[in-house]
């Protein structure tokens, strides 16, 4: 790997520099092919595996963590930070620089008491999450690699450590913003120097100055605002959206106890520390918002709160002409150009009575929607009829839905056209779970055929039909804790 190191020389305030502590007897658990190639690598070699282990040092490589703030479940925590992850630098690939940060590699001076290590599951997870969102087309951090120990660790019982091979555009979150704003060491300074860099890292066509601000801010809440649009419209819930778990770059990122909607409901709540269901999945866009309101709040100090403000107000409509412009897809609906506000109410009228549908139906959401690849448009009897225990319901939305879905020509285009926007295959939470079992008992077999499946979520791929169906009883709804 090739590395610079920006963010290490030019912020120095911002990180603390920390090493990895190696792991015993690392091993790899899994690869992506995908994600090496980002940063020019080819195979996964025994001395990568010493150097993203921490058994030695990575040529090029600077070691740091970074620090920032954040608000958790509501509540603002002023001192977070990197407390189980190491960044190495930026790596240099083909068509960018990627941060590479080993998850689980030691304590850091954010540890809080922690032993800064992940668990082999949370680990295994992580990486197919990663993989599985980045090949449904849904922005996101990247997993190169899982790598495994015999190094017992403790969480609700002894298990084993493990580390993610994380890559990134960006580390930076939300809760750098928060960190210096709302600290002692000064406000907009740091704001500003941690503006200047965003820009000129990420944002090159922007200027550093106010103009370039708030051309910026208004990109990080759309951005933001398309990224919950396709968590919603793919049926993905994060679990953990606290301000230090958003990416100032929309990127899906800080994967714990996620999942996708075996059957629909709105109000599912993924993570066992959420009771109250403040990030249920029905919660995402309204928390996406409020995170956002966090962001502002923070950068008051170098952008006028009117324009904050003026930004924050674009939110809901580019969420929801994203969200429709996924969901119209994923029904075969024609885009609308410019579509009146009664229109794209309409729209979303008939989106949500299927929603509901499927809700009152106990329908698994990704299935249903796939079956919409068999579906004859032009045709009074509806394939998915049967799916239904609420026929007379059902009826009722589907002649709605074939008013506006209109003549439909080629079937076959139409059909072809479904698949490719509706996945047959998605990470359940009950195909992890058996994954890591396995994975328990050294048999890694599982989790490369998931993970290889995962690849190609939308093909059919006959010879995995198996991990396609609905979960059984026992992986019904599974929910996580944040040690996930």
């Amino acid at each position: 790997m090739k590395f610079k190191q920006d963010f290490f020389t030019q912020l120095p305030e911002f990180y603390a520099q920390v090493y990895p502590q190696g792991i015993s007897n690392p091993h790899w658990l899994a690869w992506s092919e995908d994600a090496a190639k980002l940063i020019d690598l080819q195979q996964p070699t025994d001395a990568l595996l010493q150097g993203l282990s921490g058994n030695a040092a990575v040529e090029g490589a600077s070691y740091y963590a970074q620090v920032y703030s954040g608000h958790q479940f509501g509540g603002y925590t002023p001192r977070l930070g990197d407390g189980r992850s190491i960044i190495l630098g930026e790596a240099l690939g083909p068509q960018g620089a990627w941060d590479v940060a080993l998850k689980g590699g030691g304590p850091t001076p954010y540890s809080r008491h922690g032993d800064g290590r992940a668990v082999m599951r949370s680990a295994v997870r992580e990486f197919l999450v990663s993989e599985a969102l980045h090949h449904l087309g849904v922005p996101t951090t990247r997993a190169l690699a899982v790598i495994g120990s015999d190094m017992p660790v403790w969480r609700e019982s002894q298990e084993t450590a493990a580390i993610t091979v994380r890559l990134a555009r960006s580390h930076i979150r939300f809760g750098h913003f928060e960190f210096f704003c709302h600290s002692e060491r000064g406000q907009a300074d740091k704001l500003t120097q941690l503006l200047n860099f965003t820009l000129k890292q990420h944002y090159p066509h922007l200027s550093c100055d106010l103009a370039g601000y708030k051309a910026w801010f208004l990109q990080v809440v759309q951005d933001t605002a398309k990224l919950i649009a396709h968590w919603q419209a793919i049926g993905f819930a994060h679990g953990v959206m606290n301000t230090d778990n958003m990416s100032i770059l929309g990127d899906s990122f800080d994967f714990g106890p996620f999942a996708f909607l075996d059957t629909f409901q709105e109000d599912f709540i993924c993570n066992h520390s959420d009771p109250e269901g403040r990030y249920a999945f029905g919660q995402q866009p309204g928390i996406g918002l409020w995170n956002l309101q966090r962001l502002a709040q923070a950068l008051t100090p170098v952008i006028p709160s009117d324009d904050l403000i003026a930004a924050l107000n674009q939110y809901q409509h580019a969420l929801v002409q994203h969200y429709l412009m996924l969901m119209r897809a994923k029904l075969g609906l024609t885009e609308r150009v410019d579509s009146t506000a009664e229109q794209d109410q309409q729209d979303l009228e008939l989106i949500g009575r299927f929603t509901v549908l499927m809700e009152k139906n106990q329908l698994d959401y990704s299935n249903t929607w796939r079956r919409f690849g068999q579906l004859d448009p032009s045709s009074v009897h509806s394939s998915l009829r049967d799916d239904f225990i609420d026929l007379n319901e059902f009826d009722a939305w589907y002649q709605t839905y074939q008013t506006r879905l209109g003549k439909v020509t080629d079937v076959e285009a139409w059909q072809q056209a479904r698949n490719s926007v509706n996945p047959k295959y998605i990470l359940r939470n009950y195909l992890a779970q058996e994954a890591i079992i396995a994975v328990e008992e050294g048999n890694l077999a599982p989790l490369e055929r998931l993970h290889q499946v995962l690849r190609q979520p939308f093909a059919e791929q006959v010879e995995h039909e198996d991990l396609a169906k609905r979960p059984p009883d026992w992986g019904q709804g599974l929910i996580m804790s944040c040690s996930s």
